[in-house]
């Protein structure tokens, strides 16, 4: 009887502690995987930053992609700017070397015949009074040749006009009315609205 009541005990005792083994087996087996999950969650969240990371990265990339074909078209655009500019000074400057080449000549063959004729009256043998008529003659046909190039005399008949008129000499006199040019010493000249030269005058009052 006693010898059951022993072989109970140990029996007891050792379902006891293989109780206690099998929770402590189960408690370290637990610890172990919630171990390696949050080993797993790490590597997991690791793996999700780099991701992002990545991400990060390649949009950074692209947008400089982006920007250096944005500076790369602008640049084109400046170069290409700059050489049509060059072109187009180059371009005008020789349209005004032409345009003032062509008003040279215009000039030149209204005012040549005048220098013809100059020429030939030093040539002619004759009195005063045909010399005189020639020097005219010349005079007129210098007139005319000033008037097809558009240049006409400046007037002083309508009083002074610092505009086109240059005061040289002023006198009051009670003869003359007030800002009346009294006497021309050269005559002005102008070509459309643009003067060519003033008027040297001698102003009264």
């Amino acid at each position: 009887m006693e010898k059951d009541k022993i072989h109970s005990l140990e029996t007891d005792l050792k379902d006891e502690n293989f109780k206690e083994e099998t929770e402590i087996k189960e408690e370290t087996l637990e610890q172990a995987e919630k171990k390696e999950d949050e080993e797993f969650e790490g590597i997991s969240k690791e793996s999700k930053d780099e991701s992002k990371d990545e991400s990060i990265i390649d949009n950074i990339k692209e947008e400089n992609k982006k920007l250096k074909n944005e500076l790369d078209t602008l640049q084109d655009r400046l170069v290409r700017t700059v050489a049509e500019y060059d072109n187009y000074r180059k371009r005008t400057s020789k349209e005004k070397e032409g345009i003032y080449s062509d008003a040279c000549e215009d000039v030149l063959k209204e005012v040549l015949p005048v220098l013809d004729n100059l020429e030939r009256a030093l040539l002619a043998d004759g009195n005063i009074d045909d010399l005189k008529k020639g020097v005219e003659m010349t005079l007129k046909q210098f007139n005319d040749a000033l008037e097809k190039l558009g240049v006409e005399e400046i007037s002083t008949k309508e009083g002074f006009d610092p505009n086109i008129h240059n005061a040289v000499m002023h006198i009051e006199d009670e003869n003359f009315g007030e800002n009346e040019v009294v006497e021309v010493f050269q005559k002005g000249y102008k070509r459309g609205e643009k003067v060519i030269r003033y008027s040297m005058v001698k102003v009264a009052n």
